[in-house]
């Protein structure tokens, strides 16, 4: 079951490339007494998530933060070298946004948000969404529609729900 308005996030961890290496970041502690923009993508430079979703994000970042966002956060079942790699590639971290795997796919799965599609090499990767999380409780969340397109998860449509 997909997660909902008013649930908390499940419990877990995000993993970032930290100065010493690969490093956990606990769920609890990214949304504690926090305002959160999260988006989760499909995959570090695939075709949609690289010309649409992430860009859409850069663009209104600053807007996001002046709304009362304390952080943008954009979450993918990819290592942390690998976006670390696409981070730097797109200039997401300079514009502000933090860029935060899910190495196995567990935190996608306990949202209600993984899907595969095997054929494109996609195992248990993240559904397209966004969502505003306040206090690690979901107050805003919308899922795209249709593959390959960034609509209802795009971050205008974020920074218009604020």
């Amino acid at each position: 079951m997909t997660i909902s308005v008013g649930q908390k996030l499940p419990e877990g961890h995000f993993m970032r490339l930290g100065a010493e290496g690969p490093e956990a970041l606990p769920v609890a502690d990214l949304c504690r007494g926090r305002k959160l923009a999260l988006f989760g993508l499909p995959g570090a430079f695939t075709a949609t998530c690289s010309s649409a979703h992430l860009p859409s994000f850069i663009r209104v970042a600053d807007a996001l933060r002046a709304k009362g966002v304390d952080e943008v956060v954009c979450m993918a079942v990819n290592d942390p070298w690998v976006m670390d790699a696409w981070d730097r590639s797109t200039g997401a971290g300079a514009a502000g946004i933090t860029m935060l795997t899910d190495p196995d796919g567990s935190l996608s799965r306990a949202m209600g948000l993984s899907f595969s599609a095997p054929q494109v090499g996609f195992i248990e990767r993240t559904r397209r969404f966004a969502a505003i999380v306040e206090d690690g409780t979901v107050t805003w969340l919308q899922e795209e529609q249709q593959r390959g397109v960034c609509n209802f998860t795009a971050g205008e449509t974020l920074l218009a729900a604020l």
